[in-house]
């Protein structure tokens, strides 16, 4: 949900986004019913979009806090994204003086890619995008500064936003006038967005890696051991033990990484002086102990079972 006003000429480049994101839970048939209603203009305001949604039993999460543009080098990026149910879809606009290229993604995976010199692009639903045509083609002068452009365009966000619950009531606004001609400016974009996406793609790895850390850890901790036999001591030096892990044990670190596995040896202390080689380790209230009498027993791992 979103609209987006881009213009790019020998001026520079000028943007202005509003910053509304809507998700939805429910019924897809009965989703469909209302996004064909919201997306037709038949739903002017946010108080009729909620009530709609509440006859049709969907769950609606209204913010108006996304950002959705961005300087990126001599260039503004715009984006407006579709989470679907295993990949994210972003169609970007990169916008900088004499020159623009268009690009969607699924997920870091470039779909198309189109280069364009000048000119006003429109990012959004088409209801929200032919209420904004028309406010331009009312409204605009080439001979206008980009200053005042951000404010016709800020100006006409704010009207389309009176009309349809697709777009917000907040906005933002960037310019960008670096000089360039029709061909460094294809070139500059170039550079620019073929590092960008390269960053999406680090940071969609990146994530991917502490979502797989996350479920590990939280497999884990299902795991750790709060009552049973840990294993037995094979070997006492004042106050450290040498413990046998038993064939269901293993020891972790804080980051989840064996230490030791089953029949492998891991290091345990007492303060008591009645320790005996062949004494049974155990946890008992979730408290690590002898078997034989409870004394008190610690260890810096975790004790988890296969």
């Amino acid at each position: 949900m979103s609209l987006i006003i881009a213009y790019i000429g020998k001026k520079g480049c000028v943007m202005a986004a509003d910053k509304r994101k809507i998700g939805y839970f429910g019924d897809k048939k009965q989703l469909r019913t209302l996004e064909e209603e919201l997306y037709s203009g038949a739903i002017e305001s946010d108080e009729k979009f909620l009530k709609r949604a509440e006859e049709l039993g969907i769950s609606i999460k209204i913010t108006d806090d996304a950002n959705k543009l961005k300087v990126v080098g001599n260039c503004i990026r715009g984006e407006v994204s579709t989470k679907g149910t295993f990949e994210t879809k972003r169609r970007r606009i990169y916008g900088t003086t004499n020159g623009y290229q268009i690009i969607e993604l699924l997920g870091s995976e470039t779909k198309s890619r189109k280069a364009g010199k000048k000119g006003i692009i429109l990012f959004g639903n088409q209801y929200a995008k032919q209420l904004a045509e028309s406010l331009i083609s009312k409204n605009w002068k080439s001979s206008l500064s980009l200053r005042y452009m951000g404010e016709v365009f800020e100006d006409i966000l704010s009207q389309v936003s009176s009309k349809t619950p697709t777009v917000g009531d907040k906005f933002d606004v960037l310019i960008q006038q670096p000089s360039f001609s029709d061909s460094s400016a294809q070139k500059h974009l170039n550079i620019t967005i073929d590092h960008d996406i390269k960053v999406l793609t680090k940071f969609r790895q990146e994530l991917t890696e502490q979502l797989v850390q996350q479920s590990l850890a939280i497999d884990m901790a299902n795991k750790i051991i709060e009552k049973g036999d840990i294993g037995r001591v094979v070997a006492i030096d004042g106050n450290m033990l040498q413990v046998q892990l038993n064939d269901k044990t293993q020891a972790m670190d804080g980051n989840w990484k064996q230490l030791a596995g089953p029949g492998q040896n891991v290091l345990m202390f007492t303060e008591s002086d009645n320790v005996k080689i062949g004494d049974k380790v155990v946890i008992e209230n979730e408290d690590l102990c002898l078997k034989k009498d409870k004394s008190s027993l610690r260890c810096d791992i975790i004790l988890c079972s296969l």
